[in-house]
């Protein structure tokens, strides 16, 4: 362990500049225009595991493509699948962003670029630890398989198919994912719960074509203002979703749970300031933690009706739409609730528009027990590599692929993260803590290890 641990301390300013090359990839996911800058990042990852010595295959889907890596030159022991993604989101606002978000700059201890922490740095901190345990022992304490995909940021639409036909191939004694954030600096922390997620797009289209809204205004039924009045109706002044039956299988928070989401080093008062915001909102009668990790919710993600440009245009649009989610907690199970989300809506909507509703994705709420081996020995990973006990954690977000891999393989999911609450994920300015970076190398090399 000394020499692997050696060899990732010498390697530091190599490892720094091959994510820099990756990261200038413009893998944007959901833009059809840089479908080719997706597979150059696919082909990015596979000659990088080719470059340490795994067997490498290109699963092509309908969408973008899966690289599948393995190593397994450790026959008996145990086999570790780690699972990450390529693709990122869109960079937009891109004048909001102080450094170009594809050209990585390093500034105050942090790599700023898109994907830094989502998902490209995290997934690199994986390639570096099996290819630092190869080059100074010439092999590994376990078994290693590698699935990056590249879609991840539009829902994972391919990859649940080839999971399912690839079950067999997949197979392994747990998974490793980091696609997650520790508590905060300096506090490691193991993940053991996500929300999942209901995704629609709500559109309302009214009269054929925008109209003069002094003329018709009135008369006719403003899509916009029908809309508004709709989504204000699925929550009441206390942050409670108001579609029925929406908290019916919702678990209770067991007051074990609260008393140690209490105890963890949370500053309220700091997260309040971090965000920019006056005050903390949500659902009644809980912590802010509770509220994020254990509660369900229902949120607008985006609206457009009628005229947004400079200046002004008398309108009454023709139609508008919402991209509206709701993340789930255990045991709700997201077609339940998008049924109930759907009839409520249809209930609510008045007859002089008419109401679609596009089902886009989802995935189920997970839960992994604090004492399973694997959750153990991840947990001392984490303290060698940080100098302090982790602590257990959960996630407000969602990673749909964990369901499937927890349905099909039927094994332990382990989500070490290694980036940070702030770092801007999915925003302008999006980072990565270097030094997070090159203890998660070598927490993973100790991860290794410890699942022997």
């Amino acid at each position: 362990m000394e020499a692997v641990l050696r060899a990732i301390a010498a390697d530091r300013e190599a490892a720094l500049e091959e994510l820099k090359a990756f990261l200038r990839i413009p893998s944007v996911s959901g833009d059809p225009a840089r479908r080719g800058e997706v597979r150059r990042a696919a082909a990015w990852v596979a000659e990088f595991l080719r470059g340490f010595g795994c067997r490498v295959e290109v699963l092509e889907t309908p969408g973008h493509p899966v690289v599948y890596g393995e190593w397994t030159g450790a026959p008996g022991r145990p086999t570790l699948l780690t699972y990450g993604h390529y693709d990122v989101q869109p960079e937009d606002p891109a004048d909001r962003w102080t450094s170009p978000p594809f050209e990585p700059a390093v500034r105050e201890g942090a790599i700023y670029a898109r994907g830094a922490a989502d998902d490209k740095g995290q997934v690199f901190i994986h390639l570096k630890a099996a290819e630092a345990w190869l080059r100074a022992e010439r092999r590994l304490p376990v078994n290693l398989k590698f699935l990056i995909e590249g879609e991840e940021e539009v829902g994972s639409p391919n990859l649940e198919p080839i999971v399912a036909a690839e079950a067999g191939r997949l197979k392994a004694d747990a998974v490793v994912i980091s696609d997650t954030a520790m508590l905060a600096k300096g506090v490691p922390g193991l993940c053991v719960g996500l929300r999942g997620i209901v995704y629609c797009q709500v559109d309302l289209q009214g009269p054929a074509t925008d109209l003069h809204s002094g003329v018709f205004g009135g008369s006719v039924a403003n899509p916009a203002n029908v809309l508004c009045r709709l989504l204000a109706r699925l929550t009441d002044e206390r942050g409670r979703v108001t579609i029925p039956g929406f908290y019916d299988d919702v678990r209770p928070l067991a007051p074990a749970d609260r008393a140690a989401f209490a105890a963890l080093p949370f500053d309220e008062a700091a997260y309040r300031e971090a965000l920019g915001v006056p005050a903390l909102g949500g659902e009644a009668g809980f912590t802010t933690l509770e509220r994020r990790w254990a509660r369900p919710t229902f949120e607008v993600n985006g609206l457009h009706a009628g005229f947004t440009g400079t200046g002004s245009k008398t309108v009454l649009p023709a139609r508008a739409m919402a991209k509206v989610s709701m993340r789930l907690v255990p045991d709700q199970d997201p077609e339940k609730v998008v049924e109930a989300f759907e009839a409520t809506l249809r209930r609510l909507c008045p007859p002089s528009v008419t109401l679609t509703v596009t089902r886009m994705h989802g995935s189920r709420p997970w839960l992994m027990p604090t004492d399973h081996p694997a959750v153990q020995a991840a947990g001392r990973a984490l303290e060698r590599g940080f100098g302090r006990r982790p602590v257990f954690i959960r996630e407000g977000g969602s990673i749909p692929i964990v369901t499937a891999l927890t349905e099909q393989l039927g094994v332990p999911i382990l989500l070490l993260g290694f980036g940070l609450p702030d770092e801007n994920a999915h925003a302008p300015d999006e980072r990565l803590d270097l030094d997070n970076f090159y203890r998660g190398i070598v927490t993973i090399a100790h991860l290794y290890r410890e699942l022997t």
